[in-house]
């Protein structure tokens, strides 16, 4: 089921006037490209484009006859440029403060143009995914038939920018900078009714640590274990640069333009993108326009839910995905 990695190489010159050789990784799965509707998956910020099949990171969601179908679907995925995923180390970004997430959105654009893709059945991603969702959207409002952010938003917030800030303290200080900042992650993504139902105040007395503690490290080394410092840096810093507003005008200006059905999907106790924000947005953006929808997931484990409620997320995303005209 997995895909063979191909490449789009190009070059991008970012806003501050800083040109870049960019070698843009990506999979396909599913029906072959131009002979179906088209899934575009963004990934989260540890993630990469194998969405399916072996090692998938979605394949609850993701495959044949699953929510998102392989058998019906072309899945498109990209690497955010720089997430390491290639193995290559001179694809990696180390002028990661030249970088948006608009720029890696305008980097998408492109490559979609040199795969003569004109138009997206839909776009859906996670967290930092889901930015790039609404960054893809609003630069190319016409692209996209299903628009479908997940625990995510149109910008990043103070508390969210704060949160990279830290992050992006850790790495640059840290003696083990991706340990450290995948535990400070860790404890962001879920929340203290998610680590009380888990962990309950549990001592591993043969480690002489509390269960919680064992469990951040253990995430905090798998994480130093696959991954790399420059990836992470230039992953948080587009995180922190969500704003489809930016240089363009309000948000209802911005948002109103995109013909997309905005399917917005939030969770209740997401401590990094707050579902107050999304609902916020849904009530903002519904009386401009009309084909907008909000769906609440109900999960004690936050911000990770989304890769946790299956059964709550396939329900909702049936409602995109299995329409009967796309049969």
């Amino acid at each position: 089921m997995s895909s063979t990695l191909q490449n789009i190489l190009l070059k991008y010159t970012t806003k501050p006037g800083k040109t870049t050789a960019i070698t843009l990784s990506y999979q396909l799965f599913g029906k072959p490209l131009h002979e179906a509707p088209i899934v575009m998956i963004n990934h989260a910020l540890t993630g990469n484009s194998n969405v399916t099949g072996k090692g998938g990171w979605w394949n609850p969601i993701v495959g044949p006859n699953k929510v998102i179908d392989t058998n019906v679907f072309t899945v498109l995925a990209f690497n955010i440029p720089g997430n390491g995923f290639d193995q290559v180390p001179s694809n990696l970004i180390e002028n990661y403060k030249d970088f948006t997430a608009s720029d890696i959105a305008k980097i998408f654009a492109i490559a979609l143009d040199q795969l003569k893709i004109t138009q997206l059945y839909a776009v859906i991603g996670g967290s930092v995914g889901g930015g790039l969702a609404w960054e893809l959207a609003a630069l190319k409002p016409n692209l996209i038939e299903h628009l479908v952010p997940i625990a995510s938003d149109w910008k990043s917030t103070d508390w969210l920018i704060a949160n990279c800030y830290i992050q992006e303290q850790i790495l640059n200080n840290s003696s083990q900078p991706l340990v450290d900042a995948r535990m400070h992650a860790m404890s962001l993504y879920r929340t203290p009714e998610s680590f009380k139902a888990k962990f309950d105040r549990i001592l591993q007395k043969d480690e002489n640590v509390f269960a919680v503690e064992s469990w951040l490290n253990y995430h905090g080394n798998v994480l130093n274990d696959r991954f790399q410092l420059a990836a992470y840096k230039m992953m948080n810093q587009v995180l922190k640069t969500i704003d489809i507003t930016q240089d363009n005008g309000d948000f209802v200006e911005v948002a109103s333009k995109i013909k997309s059905n905005i399917h917005i999907v939030t969770i209740n106790s997401d401590l990094f993108f707050k579902a107050k924000e999304n609902w916020d947005t849904y009530v903002d953006l519904k009386s401009h326009k009309d084909s907008v929808l909000i769906s609440e997931i109900q999960s004690i484990h936050g911000h990770d839910a989304f890769l946790i409620e299956y059964e709550q997320l396939e329900a909702i995303l049936e409602t995109v995905f299995k329409p009967q005209e796309v049969y």
